[in-house]
């Protein structure tokens, strides 16, 4: 019974009523919410479970209130999507607006709803039936609303709109060219020095514009949050935020100790890798834009264009196993991607559900580089968990929490292994290498991120220049090889206001971490064992949100990123395959 929200674009949940035959996504109806009519539907649906006297009667009631949260979610769902394709769409941008200002009546209601359940005489009999992982959710989800944080509610679901808009409008003047920031990462990689030096000065530029607005945004989300765990009973935004992202069976002490495992076995291998990445490119003082480049002959560049790439995915989630195959070729003939970059459409990428439905979406925005195959095994693996849970009965099992939807994706990762010469032709091993050194380099960042918010909603007060220095201070000591000489801006330490996680999905960021940590596990026994990693693999899919994001990994023989020493369990064995390339013959 939640509702979506933008921090939930990779979620979905729902009891689905559809018809046995697909729909392609250009016929969903488009349907904008009418305030008036919702609130009357629940305020019925309220009614008549509180009137339920036994446990039976309740599922019925249940029922229809899933049956009605599917219809709404799917039209929230496709207004949000409709809107991330294009920014500029007027109709497009009201609806969204109207879902803004909707979000807190779903709140209100949901919330309504939970406290019938978690309160009734009857709640033994379907914490039995449905399973107690689901009433912990229920519990948790209490302390994070109550009516009188509705107008904070509002505003931050409008900040964070304005912000996906101005990220999404970027226009950046480059050689004469008008480019996105999507756009513009392909010339961030480029193999001449100056081409992603001017790529490098053209994003500063950007940021040195819309900075003041950007900060200013953050600064109301800060002080909007700060107020509403404040209103909610908690000590400061942090421990609500843990509680909205769902994560009952970890606290920020866990992820403290689990950074600084980071710091101890992985800062040091990072740094390594770019010392060589460097000393084989012959770059002697390097710049943050230098540590794009991997490799003198350039990096891999996909072997075509996005049909291209599209049907080579095809072709391996055939190969993979009847259920891949089933989901990707579902994907296709129902329209249920939106690949390519263009001026308007929002930057970054998702991962979005239509219960209604029964179908995944995935949005992102290919701009020629190896990340383009990364978004259709990336999106793919979290798009394919949702396709295999799509049959669950309860409806909030369906989808995990978020570290552990980002385990599926960084997993197919992984298993595209032995495709990627279909991807990239003879840059195939060039393409194993960055990859799997990006995935190394990404943990220093992604913690960096982690301790940035941490900082922030610990010192809700802070201005926008303490902010950018706190962050500069942690992203210099997680990632002290990033240096800033051509581009002011960023010197300063704004790096983060394009992180539109920080913005839209506070905390949030951590979980790929996490789930990069699990993911690494996949890969060394896919290494070892295809057939047998595949069939764990599948069976964490068909698990969804059954459990909690430590049991899931205990259930399926995974180890905890948290414990004491296994972040160095993990990466030792990955030390050896590096060892396999040679960076130089590349």
């Amino acid at each position: 019974m939640f509702f979506i929200r933008k921090s939930d674009k990779v979620k979905g949940r729902g009891k689905t009523i559809m018809s046995k035959k697909a729909i392609k996504f250009s016929h969903y109806p488009f349907v904008v919410p009418d305030e008036k009519k919702v609130i009357a539907k629940f305020e019925q649906l309220v009614t008549q479970l509180a009137a339920c006297q036994n446990a039976k009667e309740a599922e019925v009631a249940l029922n229809k209130i899933n049956k009605y949260i599917e219809k709404l979610r799917t039209d929230i769902s496709i207004i949000y999507v409709k809107y991330s394709c294009d920014t500029r769409n007027e109709e497009y941008k009201k609806a969204q607006d109207v879902v803004d200002e909707m979000t807190p009546i779903f709140g209100k209601y949901n919330n309504q709803l939970i406290k019938i359940l978690t309160t009734a005489p009857y709640r033994p009999e379907l914490e039995k039936k449905f399973g107690p992982f689901l009433f912990k959710k229920y519990d948790a989800k209490l302390k994070t609303f109550d009516e009188k944080i509705m107008p904070e509610l509002m505003q931050e679901s409008k900040l964070t709109s304005e912000y996906d808009l101005i990220l999404g409008g970027a226009q950046i003047d480059y050689e004469g060219q008008i480019l996105n920031l999507s756009q513009l990462g392909k010339y961030l990689q480029d193999k001449d020095r100056k081409t992603r030096k001017g790529a490098a000065k053209a994003m500063d530029n950007w940021l040195k514009e819309n900075e003041s607005r950007l900060g200013q945004i953050y600064n109301e989300l800060v002080r909007i949050r700060h107020e509403m765990a404040l209103k909610l009973g908690f000590k400061n935004f942090t421990e609500l935020a843990y509680l909205r992202l769902g994560r009952t069976d970890y606290t920020p002490d866990m992820v403290a100790n689990y950074r600084q495992q980071v710091y101890e076995e992985v800062v040091p291998l990072s740094q390594k890798l770019y010392r060589a990445q460097m000393k084989n490119l012959g770059i002697k003082k390097p710049q943050y834009y230098d540590y794009n480049l991997m490799f003198n002959s350039g990096n891999p560049l996909p072997a075509g264009d996005s049909d291209y790439l599209v049907k080579q995915a095809q072709e391996m989630y055939a190969a993979l196993g009847k259920e891949s195959k089933e989901f990707f070729d579902f994907m296709i003939e129902n329209e249920l991607m939106d690949l390519e970059a263009r001026s308007g459409k929002a930057p970054g990428g998702y991962c979005t559900y239509f219960p209604l439905y029964k179908s995944p979406f995935i949005f992102s925005n290919f701009n020629g580089t190896q990340d383009d195959v990364n978004v259709l095994c990336h999106g793919g693996g979290r798009a394919f968990q949702a396709y295999l849970s799509k049959d669950n009965k309860v409806p909030e099992y369906r989808n995990p929490t978020l570290e552990r939807c980002e385990i599926h994706s960084m997993s197919m990762e992984f298993f595209a292994w032995p495709y990627v010469e279909n991807f990239f032709g003879k840059d195939g091993e060039k393409y194993k290498y960055l990859h799997l050194v990006s995935s190394i380099g990404f943990l220093p960042y992604g913690i960096t991120i982690d301790e940035f918010q941490h900082w922030v909603y610990e010192h809700p007060i802070a201005t926008h220049d303490e902010r950018c220095a706190a962050f500069r201070e942690i992203e210099s000591r997680y990632t002290p090889h990033k240096k800033y000489d051509d581009t002011p801006a960023l010197a300063k330490g704004t790096y983060w206001l394009r992180q539109a996680h920080v913005f839209g999905s506070p905390f949030y960021y951590i979980d790929y971490t996490l789930a990069q940590v699990v993911a690494f596990q996949f890969a060394i026994e896919n290494n070892k064992d295809h057939e047998k990693a595949w069939k764990k693999y599948v069976k964490l899919c068909k698990c969804g949100g059954k459990y909690p994001f430590l049991e899931l990994l205990a259930k399926n023989r995974l180890r905890n990123p948290f414990k004491d020493g296994n972040i160095r369990k993990v990466i030792k064995p990955l030390t050896k395959v590096l060892k396999s390339f040679d960076i130089a013959e590349m």
